[in-house]
């Protein structure tokens, strides 16, 4: 079968495409386009051979769009063909993100065995949860076996070592067909230092803009075009090519990008367009640092026209509420009242004076509904990035992580969990590499401990990203969600959720319904929203809930107690309001300039 081969790379004087041992030159065409065709087959292995030109060499890589590396980021790239693939979802439609309860997992550690087909095999345990949606932390092919995916460099090719595309399908399959849709992560702000040749064959970086990760990706200056097409090409590749119901942007703060059309704009509309298309509800959801809103609004009024964005001054003030820890970016949020001002409105600097910047941050959301918001008290980013990558039930007990579970899955937001918190997991989840560079593997390693001074940590605790051991401790273990503490907590994850659904008017998004408030003299935050009350006594006495008092209490944490009465100390129970029993409709928290 004769087969069209095309690589943008404008970087080159000549480019030869390697297949099948042979050396075939491909014709240069317009704006860096280089083509060839010729007879290929289904799983041919193929090498681009790239002259730079001058001052480059000539150098054997990886094809920049390849759908599949078999043998790592250094290998060769191998032909898909996608239309080969047998999908069994054709009624499926997806449904709108304010009704979905989100689960992130890592495909490496969520299963012994670290594959997309074992994955499968444990999603009837989210199905029993509750959750109806999963998301998957960044599967594009990075160096080594080990990784949290952030550091991918082939976009387009789901790891080798989790089973490649054909994995990837089945595991997307077999979701829907459990009522599951599937987001995926993925990373357009950087690519990660071992395996990138896309400088080898155009200018996809730019030295304009630097990045915590170093160049910026070039999405507005000279020959921008291309990388732009690229970005959106692979965001509809997972939509079109393996079913998946949303994108989850990594760290959009960290695009840069000052074009009339906003790359973000342009992965929104275009994606729409797509799930239009396809008859299929499709999410852009942003993870932004930004407290601003305007990622979330309509294009038709000035916005990204993105489907939400991640929350996490909710979880930081939630943190800081029952920790206590006030280093790095969470001394930001250590007024109490803080978690009431992020349950009205999401943002908790909105457009105050932030201590940890050292200047005016944020912007309220002016009245947007709150399911454009994603909520939750555990991620890959917050447990992960501490020293030791401790969970919050680690650091708090059960008691206060069954706090944060309630205000988690009952709050305004669209609520995520992330693996193993719905059981309070032993496990860790800590930071882990597999770089192939040794000079790189001990730079990252140094890095690593340098980077938690800031937050008081012992750098001499921090466990190496590239010891095997980092990643052994993190994968979860099964055997314990039927053992005491742990069922229990599983229970309780069971029963919020059921609640969650139980309860339509906390899906609505709507801020006027949310009443917050906490007394700093007992340590009591009462929440109520959508006709349920959610009290919380992290003080040392037990305490009266005027809130409760001719309410049907649903659930609590304190057994064997009459919480009608008082709650005790380190508990959480939840009521549900009388019909016709209007809420509370307090003024809305705000922090003062």
């Amino acid at each position: 079968m004769t087969r069209p081969f095309r690589v943008w790379a404008p970087n080159a004087a000549a480019v030869h495409l390697e297949i099948r041992g042979e050396r075939h030159p491909m014709a240069a065409g317009a704006a860096g386009w280089f083509s060839a065709e010729l007879e290929a087959h289904d799983d041919d292995d193929y090498m681009f051979v790239v002259d730079g030109g001058e001052n480059g060499a000539v150098k054997r890589c990886p094809d920049p769009r390849s759908h599949h590396q078999p043998e790592g980021v250094h290998g060769p790239s191998r032909l898909v063909d996608h239309s080969r693939f047998a999908w069994t979802d054709a009624g499926w439609r997806g449904f709108d993100l304010r009704d979905a309860v989100l689960y992130e997992l890592h495909v490496g550690t969520f299963t012994a065995e670290g594959t997309f087909t074992a994955a499968i095999e444990r999603l009837d345990h989210i199905v029993s949860l509750g959750v109806n949606a999963v998301e998957l932390m960044p599967v594009a092919e990075f160096p080594g076996v080990r990784g949290w995916g952030y550091d991918g460099v082939d976009l387009f090719a789901p790891h080798h070592a989790y089973g490649g595309p054909d994995g990837l399908k089945s595991l997307v399959d077999a979701c829907h067909k459990r009522g599951l849709a599937v987001v995926m992560d993925v990373v357009y702000n950087h690519v990660g230092p071992e395996g990138d040749y896309l400088g080898e064959f155009g200018p996809y970086f730019t030295s304009t803009y630097s990045t915590p990760w170093g160049a910026a990706v070039n999405f507005d200056g000279p020959d921008s075009d291309a990388v732009r097409e690229f970005v959106v090409d692979n965001a509809l590749m997972w939509v079109r090519d393996y079913h998946c119901d949303g994108l989850r942007l990594d760290a959009v703060h960290a695009i840069i990008d000052t074009s009339a059309v906003h790359l973000l704009e342009q992965i929104a509309s275009t994606v729409g367009a797509l799930s239009r298309d396809l008859g299929r509800t499709v999410w852009v959801v942003a993870e932004s640092d930004l407290n601003d809103p305007r990622l979330v609004r309509d294009i038709s009024h000035g916005g990204d026209g993105l489907t939400a964005q991640w929350s996490d001054d909710f979880h930081h003030s939630l943190h800081v509420l029952l920790t206590g820890e006030s280093a790095g970016y969470y001394e930001d949020f250590t007024d109490p009242d803080d978690i009431c001002v992020a349950l009205r409105g999401a943002f908790v600097n909105q457009g105050t004076y932030s201590r940890y910047r050292r200047r005016t941050f944020g912007r309220p959301i002016d009245g947007m509904p709150l399911t454009r918001f994603l909520g939750y008290s555990q991620n890959h980013d917050q447990v992960g990035n501490r020293a030791a990558g401790e969970r919050l039930a680690h650091l708090v007990g059960a008691a206060r992580a069954r706090m944060a579970a309630a205000l988690t899955l009952l709050s305004p937001f669209v609520p995520l969990l992330f693996q193993g918190e719905e059981w309070a997991a032993s496990t860790p989840f800590q930071y882990f590499t597999d770089f192939g560079d040794s000079a790189l593997r001990r730079a990252v390693s140094a890095g690593r401990r340098r980077e938690f001074i800031a937050f008081g940590w012992d750098p001499a605790q921090v466990p190496d990203p590239e010891d095997p051991a980092t990643f052994t401790r993190s994968v979860l273990r099964w055997d314990e969600t039927c053992e005491g503490e742990h069922a229990s907590m599983l229970r309780w994850y069971r029963d919020l959720i059921a609640l969650r659904r139980a309860t339509p008017g906390l899906r609505s998004g709507d801020s006027s319904q949310v009443d917050a408030r906490y007394d700093a003299q007992g340590h009591v935050l009462v929440y109520a929203n959508a006709g349920l009350v959610v009290a919380c006594n992290l003080g040392s006495e037990a305490a009266h809930i005027a809130e409760a008092a001719g309410s049907d209490l649903l659930m609590s944490s304190a057994e064997n107690c009459d919480v009608s009465r008082e709650l005790p100390t380190e508990s959480v129970a939840i009521w549900r309001r009388p019909r016709g029993d209007a809420p509370a409709n307090a003024p809305a928290p705000t922090r003062e300039q």
